[in-house]
């Protein structure tokens, strides 16, 4: 089996970031950035193909570099992700071990306050758990994304509409179409401290946007996970606007995914 890490990165000398994430494998980086350009270099014995696209949008962004990937097995990532020097070894490992499993989840260490997710023993991935993992804990068969034709939406994620979510979709995406995800706790790398390209903080905008996401993950069950999300989580998030109020304009965002659902 041959592995690839597909990078999303926003504005990059991309060579240095190489560095930065100290990539040691076969490489993609689509860089958003103000002009169009390709190239090609070696960076620890590896080749990285390079590719900068005057466009934004993360969900733009891993589509590019899903329809350019070359190995058996691919595992998404963003530019502020520093990986562990045998990354690559320890992806492939756990495919070898779990020869039925299409798409595997594993730990990367989350900053301070923005943790969502950690496995902390192997388990299964379903419909109902797969929206707490984020793209770049994600490694998948290439040759089963492209059987099942699923990408990522455009409408969600940095850059687009509506603020974060595009992942979570992906995943449920793959999971509908049939594909076997397990998580294993194998640690690949860390998250380093940067600004949140969508995260502004819990205000009408980020609830909103949640709402519209959860009618498309959950369907006709939205509302239910929203009510468990305002509730379970009031501490967290309902600083400036109490959860009785969020869960309301979630409601809102449920309504106007409606329209887009059908």
């Amino acid at each position: 089996m041959t592995f690839e890490l597909l990078v999303s990165s926003v504005g990059k000398d991309v060579k240095a970031l190489a560095d930065d994430m100290n990539i040691r494998s076969k490489a993609i980086i689509i860089n958003q950035t103000d002009h169009f350009s390709y190239e090609e270099f070696e960076h620890n014995d590896k080749k990285i193909r390079a590719y900068s696209f005057n466009e934004k949008g993360v969900g733009l962004s891993r589509n590019n570099a899903l329809m350019r990937a070359e190995g058996d097995i691919i595992l998404f990532a963003d530019e502020d992700i520093v990986y562990e020097d045998d990354c690559e070894e320890k992806v492939l490992k756990a495919f070898n071990e779990n020869p039925d499993a299409d798409m595997i989840m594993f730990n990367v260490e989350q900053s301070k306050g923005r943790e969502t997710y950690h496995i902390d023993a192997p388990g299964k991935v379903n419909r109902f758990n797969c929206g707490r993992y984020s793209a770049y804990s994600t490694a998948v068969r290439l040759e089963a994304v492209r059987k099942a034709g699923v990408t990522f939406s455009l409408l969600f994620g940095g850059g687009a509409k509506y603020s974060n979510g595009e992942d979570s979709l992906f995943i449920r995406q793959c999971i509908k179409s049939g594909f076997k995800c397990k998580a294993v706790p194998v640690n690949l790398g860390r998250e380093t401290e940067r600004e949140s390209t969508w995260f502004k903080g819990y205000n009408e905008k980020f609830f909103f946007d949640r709402g519209v996401l959860y009618s498309f993950l959950y369907g006709r069950a939205a509302y239910l996970w929203a009510f468990r999300f305002c509730f379970t989580k009031k501490k967290m998030i309902c600083n400036d606007i109490r959860w009785t109020k969020a869960l309301k304009i979630m409601k809102e965002g449920m309504k106007e995914a409606h329209g887009k659902n059908r």
